[in-house]
């Protein structure tokens, strides 16, 4: 594994250098382009940093290694090593979907690295437990990875849409779509793994950071009860409903869910 965590994760840096640091995590088939339409909003008074996580977009596919990325503490680990290397102190670290979760670990792995975290349309546990509904049974989940394991890019055409939303333009159905099909088919099924079948209720109230939990409407992943529910179990965090629908608002209504990031940093 590539000993530079800056390099093995293609770190980009943009904004001001001096600015407070806003570090964004990507979610499930996606990398840090599908940030793009959004950090505009906060490059003038802040230092923005994206990554890839190993095996997506240009991180080092050489550094991917199966038994390694079995967890989401691994990949936890590369973004306090992102920390280290950077000397970035005082991160507000902003997460999608499974990165959100990534990203509790990380926060409680090393609190003195961040002082806030953004969850976007967060999920700790896809599968039903109990008194827990994540949306989905134990069925459903092996149907989706057999699905995935049979046919990454006949999946992904088809799950790419309904993930971004089905009440979202064709070309931002098309380009998560497009996105998922560039991730290398076994590392997509090792992480959709790890992302499905993941259980992080117990990392939540670990975080002693001030969250936000951004939940948006009509989201096939996460429901909003599954956004209440992280907010309940969280310490400190605000809860906001976004009038925008699928589950990934940064893409969708990029304006809207920069407003909310920005009145949060103001406000904490």
């Amino acid at each position: 594994m590539a000993r530079n965590a800056v390099a093995r994760n293609n770190v980009t840096t943009l904004g001001r250098a001096d600015g407070p640091v806003l570090l964004f995590a990507h979610g499930f088939g996606c990398d840090q382009n599908m940030w793009r339409r959004i950090i505009g909003a906060f490059t003038d008074g802040y230092r923005v940093v994206l990554f890839d996580h190993v095996g997506a977009g240009g991180s080092d596919l050489d550094a991917y290694d199966h038994a390694t990325y079995a967890s989401l503490d691994a990949y936890a680990r590369d973004i306090v090593e992102i920390c280290d290397e950077m000397a970035l102190t005082e991160v507000t670290l902003v997460g999608h979907s499974v990165s959100a979760m990534i990203g509790a670990f990380a926060v409680a792995q090393r609190p003195d690295l961040f002082a806030r975290l953004v969850m976007v349309s967060p999920s700790p546990r896809f599968i039903d437990d109990r008194d827990y509904t994540g949306g989905f049974t134990e069925e459903d989940i092996d149907g989706l990875l057999e699905s995935l394991d049979s046919n990454y890019f006949g999946w992904a055409a088809n799950m790419a849409p309904m993930v971004m939303g089905d009440a979202q333009p064709a070309a931002l159905q098309e380009e998560l779509t497009v996105s998922f099909c560039r991730t290398r088919p076994d590392i997509a099924y090792d992480f959709a793994r790890v992302t499905f079948l993941s259980d992080a209720r117990d990392v939540l109230t670990e975080v002693p950071t001030p969250t936000l939990v951004l939940q948006c409407t009509n989201d096939l992943l996460a429901a909003v009860e599954v956004g209440e529910y992280v907010h309940a179990q969280l310490p400190h965090s605000r809860f906001v409903l976004l009038a925008a629908t699928g589950h990934c608002p940064h893409v969708s209504a990029p304006d809207e869910t920069a407003a909310a990031i920005h009145a949060f940093l103001a406000d904490v």
